[in-house]
């Protein structure tokens, strides 16, 4: 029987406690890697933590805020000396706050959603580029949003920085290409999780936005695993600066959404 395919490689996913980011953490364990995963709750990291140790794999589980950059700095450190190294790292947290009019919107929103979204994801690629660099090459995979490849009504803070990520994953593929690292992006469409809990939570919403899915459903975190261990190992050797969408079939038709999100949103006005 041939190795899985991430045998012997060490892996960081931040967001690891739920969703897309737990389900990442487990793929890449199943795929034979061992895994520090990053949260904010000790205790749903825990036993994230015990899932992939039952896989046979090793685990660090580090509580973190990404926010503090103090704390995140601390915590990659601790990742790297707990699995001896790095060879994976995988950007996950992030999330939105505000659904609304881009008028309605504060700078506080603003401040916010940067915070979370893109200035722990600019702090943590240069960590994750300083060690990757030194030791020979590597994969990073950013988790971004189909928000941030179109126009997202009542989403734009949140595209703005998912389309941030997409094009500083494109900018660091071509820097970072000469020493070995390879760096691409995901870019989910509707996934069923805690983050799109205020648009699932509403079933006429979450059957309007699922109405414009070609494959007529929601994903799920499961959805986003093959992609995240095919771009993270050697059968993507070749592969950088790459956005894979995964959406259903939705980026053909986010015209269609758009509408839907502007009329959704004057229906709650």
């Amino acid at each position: 029987m041939s190795n899985p395919p991430l045998a012997g490689r060490r892996a960081l996913v931040t967001g690891a406690s739920r969703g897309i980011g737990r389900a990442i953490a487990l793929g890449l364990a199943d795929a034979g890697a061992d895994v520090a995963i990053l949260a904010r709750g000790t205790e749903a990291l825990d036993a994230v933590a015990a899932e992939i140790k039952e896989r046979g794999r090793d685990a660090v589980a580090l509580t973190c805020d990404v926010t503090d950059p103090d704390r995140l700095t601390e915590a990659f450190g601790e990742a790297v000396e707990g699995l001896g190294g790095l060879d994976i790292v995988v950007n996950n947290a992030g999330g939105f706050f505000h659904s609304g009019p881009f008028l309605s919107l504060t700078d506080g929103d603003w401040e916010r959603t940067r915070g979370l979204n893109l200035d722990p994801t600019v702090r943590l690629l240069r960590l994750a580029g300083t060690h990757l660099t030194a030791n020979g090459g590597g994969s990073v995979l950013n988790v971004t949003s189909v928000a941030g490849l179109g126009g997202a009504p009542r989403l734009a803070l949140y595209a703005l920085c998912k389309a941030a990520l997409v094009s500083l994953t494109q900018t660091l593929a071509v820097e970072w290409a000469r020493d070995g690292v390879r760096i691409n992006a995901v870019a989910p469409g509707w996934i069923d999780t805690e983050l799109t809990g205020g648009f699932t939570g509403v079933p006429a919403v979450k059957q309007a936005l699922q109405n414009e899915v070609p494959q007529d459903r929601w994903g799920t975190p499961e959805d986003v695993v093959d992609a995240a261990v095919y771009l993270s190992g050697d059968g993507a050797r070749m592969v950088t600066g790459a956005v894979l969408v995964l959406d259903g079939g939705l980026t053909s038709q986010l015209s269609s959404v758009a509408r839907d999100l502007l009329h959704l949103g004057r229906l709650a006005a």
